[in-house]
């Protein structure tokens, strides 16, 4: 029992890690410019968000971790009534900035996806304004 139990805990731990980090409903409005010139865009300001990239000595997956930073940065994008966020610098030790933006109906140019980042053709559509979007974990 007990050595079934010590197999069990670190499982359970594992996949604890995604819990909770779901796009609400006013986040999916948010937009991400990956690249895109938000010049055109009134700057709202600016929010850090961080999820675990890693268990103890396990790292988890860098998909997962970017895909998780960029739905909590929606969420909160959507708390500051924008409709635009743009990646500042590179995820980080699990944090990575991001700059929010109201463009409203502005025209962004058009952005191509960083390396490292989810490609499924099947999963990504473009929006008039240019840009690329991509559901995070079926949302």
């Amino acid at each position: 029992m007990r050595k079934t139990l010590l197999l069990l805990v670190p499982t359970v731990l594992l996949g604890a890690c995604t819990y909770g980090i779901t796009l609400d409903d006013a986040g999916k409005n948010v937009r991400t410019a990956w690249s895109g010139d938000v010049s055109s865009c009134h700057e709202l300001g600016k929010v850090t968000v961080s999820v675990m990239d890693h268990v103890g000595p396990v790292n988890r997956n860098n998909i997962t971790v970017r895909d998780e930073l960029e739905v909590m940065a929606r969420n909160e994008a959507a708390k500051m009534h924008a409709d635009t966020i743009k990646p500042l610098g590179e995820p980080a030790d699990g944090a990575q900035p991001w700059g929010v933006y109201q463009c409203g109906s502005a025209q962004l140019a058009p952005a191509k996806r960083p390396a490292g980042s989810p490609t499924n053709p099947a999963n990504q559509s473009t929006t008039p304004g240019g840009f690329e979007t991509y559901p995070a974990k079926g949302n």
